[in-house]
């Protein structure tokens, strides 16, 4: 007998266009292999997720930017489609926030988690995060929000350059202009010169103190908050490698332990009344060696499947079988369990599986399901083909007489710029990106 109640599907939700998001790979592979049928609303077109064998249902998502109000509106017509309540998923936080502010509307169609509707944004938004954790005493790093443009040149002097500069609520900032979710800046002038485009990026810009990268300060902690609080299936992990290097999301990510990120993490959600998914980012301070919670992702994070459990539990089947009142199996911890992602970690994924203690999973490789994985690499190789040939195109548009415009550049808090004697940052280097 199956310990998941497979009357009751799931549909999986997201927003973003990037065809290249694992998790939501993931999500249908895990539940699916349980017998339950996986229903996706996503922009699957050019995506490997298209292809699994586990896709009982694939349906046209909300537009970019859509609002909660016509986000429910499509969540209700795929209601009716399913003639059945489901278990519902968002896989990013725009989708997180507005389920969460939709809750009793989505209800009886879908099961979500009880928790208060604006929770979800609350923790999501990067401002409002700072001022929870200053409330639960979570150590985080120093943040400011400027009024005005001479206000967030004053605050990066005050703060320190460089400093991490970050919109509020990076779901809001749209694809193609220019601006992404978080940069480095590394002067005033740049500092001031992006608050001006805040209307641009749909919410506030925050500056915040940068605490350098190093060997095993990059951590994670992926987890279920169950109907009574307590935190199921998940654990915390270390980055081991990030795309762009140093930086950004998790190539390769491994199970490890660490009580300090568990107790932090527990103690969040808890005194938060946090229920459902979630996905911390901790970034180890090297002077203090406190961790300091970068992010709250209310949803899963794409690597979520790194933490399945001796019981074959993960936060998503967690999150299915708390819904449906079923008994969540009771496993071990797989320490030195690998999350390698393919396309962004290569050389990691083509070493024998047997280095990996506690197993490992690919991100889009599977022997159950070997569709998504043949898919990739075609779609991978037209998707860096058409990046390198904008880029082409944007070098040669460029006039050789404009001086071009000061660019922050593109970091998730990544390594500091090389110095001079003076302490002023020597030549750029490569700009960098990502998100957990």
């Amino acid at each position: 007998m199956s310990l998941f109640d497979t009357r009751v599907p799931a549909v999986v939700l997201r927003i973003d266009r990037n065809p290249f998001h694992h998790g939501t790979l993931g999500a249908v592979r895990s539940l699916g292999r349980a017998g339950v049928d996986v229903h996706v609303v996503a922009d699957c077109a050019q995506s490997p997720v298209g292809a699994s064998r586990y896709l009982s249902g694939l349906h046209t998502p909300p537009p970019p930017g859509a609002s909660p109000a016509e986000i429910a509106a499509v969540l209700h017509r795929v209601a009716a489609r399913i003639a059945r309540p489901s278990v519902l998923i968002p896989m990013d936080d725009a989708c997180a926030v507005a389920v969460g502010r939709a809750r009793a509307e989505l209800a009886p169609a879908f099961l979500l988690p009880d928790q208060p509707g604006e929770l979800p944004a609350r923790v999501a938004d990067k401002a409002e995060l700072a001022g929870v954790c200053a409330s639960l005493d979570v150590p985080h790093p120093e943040t400011l929000v400027p009024d005005g443009a001479a206000e967030a040149a004053r605050a990066a002097w005050r703060l320190g350059l460089p400093v991490v500069a970050k919109w509020s609520r990076p779901w809001l900032v749209p694809s193609g202009g220019g601006l992404r979710s978080t940069v480095l800046v590394r002067s005033a002038r740049e500092a001031g010169e992006l608050f001006l485009r805040a209307e641009e990026a749909g919410s506030r810009l925050l500056l915040q103190a940068f605490l350098p990268p190093g060997a095993d300060r990059d951590w994670f902690f992926h987890g279920y908050a169950d109907r009574s609080g307590a935190v199921r299936a998940g654990g915390p992990g270390r980055k081991t490698r990030a795309r762009p290097r140093g930086a950004g999301l998790t190539a390769v990510g491994r199970w490890s332990p660490n009580p300090q990120v568990r107790a932090l993490a527990e103690r969040t959600t808890a005194e938060l009344g946090y229920r459902g998914v979630f996905d911390l980012d901790f970034r180890r301070c090297g002077t203090t060696g406190r961790y300091h919670l970068l992010d709250f992702n209310p949803r899963p994070g794409a690597q979520f499947r790194l933490f399945t459990d001796t019981a074959g539990l993960d936060v998503v089947r967690a999150l299915h079988l708390d819904l449906t009142h079923r008994p969540l199996p009771q496993g071990a911890p797989r320490w030195g369990r690998r999350f390698v992602v393919e396309n962004y970690a290569p050389l990691s994924a083509l070493r024998p599986e047997r280095e990996a203690q506690g197993g490992r999973e690919l991100a889009w490789h599977a022997r159950d399901d070997r569709a998504p994985g043949r898919a990739l690499w075609a779609l991978w190789g037209r998707h860096v083909g058409a990046r390198l040939r904008d880029r082409a195109h944007r070098g040669r548009d460029a006039r050789p007489d404009t001086a071009p415009p000061a660019r922050a550049r593109v970091v998730r808090q990544a390594s500091a710029p090389a110095t001079n004697r003076m302490g002023v940052p020597d030549r750029p280097d490569e700009d960098r990106a990502g998100s957990h």
